[in-house]
This record gives structure tokens, C-alpha cells and sequence, in this order.
């Protein structure tokens, strides 16, 4: 059951909108472990960002440990990440790992299309779902985000709801400091939440912004050699060097005020599989909220 866990390599790409040179620094000594070159999103996210204008990246993460495991692993956490300057907002979406699509054909959830193929897969497969532009991704594994938030320091959120995982208890409406386990215990529960895996992925968002704020509240953590391992470990990304500069230098506004939501689908039961089955109105829905952010002023 380790599933999911957040991209909290958007402490790459959020932290950098908080602390300029610190995140540069924690990137450029990180950046032969984790940096992997791709020519499309690479222009597009450079001459984006170089522009000062809105980056759409695509938050992935796998159920497995270390990404030097021979196993792959599905990205059973998917988040579209907008980050506009000029608005100054960073927008969150979630896509259910069981959401159902086409994959060269063949019907499948789109947390499989990463294992199939690989993060750029799992960016085609995002965008021609929500028919957007993405210009990268970050990926972690699970047992960075434990990782992650140990190097912090830990992070504290409010549980929306009460509820007993793995020997750990969380009553609604109480705070908590956790440390990365019992981030991940918050955060890995889902069958107990009346909201199923909608629950779990808004858990995760929470973690997610309480890593970000952490960072930014204390930005020399970066620096730390623990934090700098946790990444060179668990993070790949696309975004190169220079996006990540421009990012830390001209939109760390963006970091101050962060919108979430989900896209929403009905459980159905396809030739024995489960998957999550969107609408159209909802695909339309999520879109449009999507380019929204992107092109808000």
C-alpha cells in the first residue's frame, strides 16, 4: 500500500519561489543526480520563465523507495502545478491515479502510463487528458518525501478528519507535528476516508504546503547536507538550471498564495478493473481552471 506521497520536489520548484539564491545553490549542487535534459519542455520552460511568464509543471510520484531501485513503480500521485507571477498565485490540481485513459489504444489509469513509459509519458497522458501545455515535471519517490520532511525538520498540519493508521491516531480539528513516517501515515490512508482517494490526495496537498512553508520560513535548510541527500536520492526533473534561477529570482511571490483542487470522477467497474471515469463537464471544468491560472494578470 505505499502509495502516493507528494511531489514534494515542488520544494524544488515552490522553494524556489521563496528564496532565490539558496534554492539555486541547493539545485546547482544537486543537479548531475537529478536533471535529466529534455529539448521540448526544456525551450519551453526557459523562454517561460526567462519571460516572467506563467510555468505549468506536472508534480509526479512514484509508490517506491529509492529511485535507484530496479523497480519502476507507478506515479500514484499526479498534480498539475501553475505558477503565475503576475497573479501571484501557485495552483494545485490532482489527478486521481485511477482516472481512466487511452494509452496507444489500450484503456488504462493514468498512474500506469509513467510505468509504461516514462515521465514524459506521464506528461502526454496529463495533457491530452486535460488538454493543456505542460512544461515539465518533477518526480519523487515515497521514501523522499519521509526524506524530505525529516530535512525540514518536520511539518505541521490539522487533520480534516479522525482516523487510525498504522499505529498512529489523528483526531479532527487537532494540530500536529509530524515527523516524514507519520507524514506518511497522514497521508497514505485512504480507505477509511469517506472521500476515498479524494481525501488521501488533499492530505497530500497539506503535506505538500506545509513543506513548502517550512522551507520558506527557513530557507538555510536547503543548505543542509541531509536536505541536499534527501533530494540527489529521491528528486528527477526536467526543469533546468536556468528556469529553476529565473523561477527563485522572479516569482517567489507566487509561493505566498497557494489554490487547490481535484478533478472529480464516478467509480466504474470496466472488464474487472476500477477506474475513475471523468465527465466531460468536468474535463471542461478543470481546463478552464487550469488556463485561468495560466493566464490570469
Amino acid at each position: 500500500m505505499k502509495k502516493i506521497l507528494v511531489r514534494v520536489l515542488l520544494v524544488l520548484l515552490l522553494a524556489a519561489l521563496g528564496f532565490g539564491g539558496f534554492v539555486y545553490y541547493m539545485v546547482h549542487n544537486s543537479t548531475s543526480q537529478i536533471y535529466s535534459y529534455n529539448k521540448k519542455t526544456n525551450k519551453s520552460s526557459d523562454d517561460k520563465t526567462a519571460s516572467k511568464k506563467s510555468v505549468a509543471y506536472l508534480l509526479l510520484g512514484t509508490d517506491t523507495g529509492e529511485l535507484g531501485r530496479s523497480y519502476k513503480g507507478r506515479t500514484d500521485t499526479m498534480i498539475v502545478v501553475v505558477v503565475n507571477p503576475k497573479s501571484k498565485t501557485t495552483t494545485m490540481v490532482s489527478v486521481p491515479r485511477d482516472t481512466k485513459v487511452d494509452f496507444d489504444d489500450v484503456t488504462i489509469k493514468i498512474n500506469a502510463a509513467y510505468s509504461y513509459g516514462s515521465s514524459d509519458t506521464a506528461m502526454s497522458a496529463v495533457e491530452k487528458l486535460l488538454n493543456i501545455k505542460l512544461d515539465g515535471y518533477m518526480l519523487v519517490n515515497m521514501k523522499g518525501l519521509e526524506q524530505l520532511v525529516d530535512a525540514v525538520g518536520g511539518v505541521t498540519v490539522t487533520s480534516p478528519l479522525s482516523f487510525d493508521y498504522e499505529g498512529k491516531s489523528f483526531v479532527k480539528g487537532q494540530s500536529y507535528d509530524l515527523s516524514g513516517s507519520d507524514a506518511l501515515k497522514f497521508s497514505r490512508m485512504r480507505y477509511d476516508d469517506p472521500q476515498g482517494d479524494y481525501g488521501r490526495q488533499m492530505r497530500q496537498q497539506q503535506i505538500l504546503t506545509a513543506v513548502i512553508g517550512k522551507v520558506k520560513s527557513n530557507p538555510t535548510t536547503v543548505l543542509s547536507q541531509k536536505f541536499l541527500d534527501a533530494v540527489g536520492k529521491n528528486v528527477r526533473t526536467d526543469v533546468s538550471l536556468g528556469s529553476v534561477k529565473n523561477l527563485a529570482m522572479e516569482y517567489r511571490d507566487a509561493g505566498n498564495t497557494i489554490k487547490s483542487d481535484q478533478l472529480h470522477g464516478t467509480g466504474q467497474n470496466i472488464d474487472g478493473q476500477d477506474y475513475e471515469v471523468m465527465s466531460d463537464s468536468e474535463i471542461t471544468r478543470v481546463h478552464n481552471l487550469l488556463q485561468n491560472a495560466i493566464d490570469a494578470k
